[in-house]
């Protein structure tokens, strides 16, 4: 399966998602995303035990994606990230648990409804090609 694009821009393109919503907020979503992960007992165990390297795996990658500086690419390379994701059993309970927190992530930051569409959009997309098992 083809890695998904390393840039999304806005609806219009005229700003990337980065710009329009800057730094700030994807930390934010990073954060309120993990918060969740954290006190969910079905997703908790795929997840290190100390989070806050993944925390900002995380928040490198969405910043990179989005069309802020290549964090991701700077510390660890090309994202690869169904290759990443294969060590961990992912079906469509797993997917669909890990979908709902980032819905809600997103919720509890209040992005703008536009910007907050993009998001959606990919992460269910993403989502979806991580299911490596069935």
């Amino acid at each position: 399966m083809a890695e998904l694009p390393l840039h999304v821009g806005m609806p219009d393109r005229s700003q990337s998602l980065y710009q329009s919503l800057g730094e700030q907020t994807f930390r934010n979503l990073v954060e309120a995303f993990y918060r969740r992960i954290d006190t969910d007992p079905f997703l908790r165990p795929m997840f290190p035990a100390d989070l806050s390297e993944a925390i900002g795996r995380q928040f490198w990658f969405l910043v990179q994606l989005f069309g802020g500086p290549p964090l991701f690419n700077e510390r660890r390379g090309p994202p690869f990230m169904r290759m990443r994701h294969m060590p961990f059993a992912i079906g469509m309970a797993e997917r669909d648990a890990w979908l709902a927190h980032m819905l809600a992530a997103i919720d509890e930051v209040e992005i703008p409804e536009a910007e907050a569409e993009v998001l959606r959009a990919y992460f269910d997309r993403a989502s979806l090609a991580m299911i490596n098992r069935p």
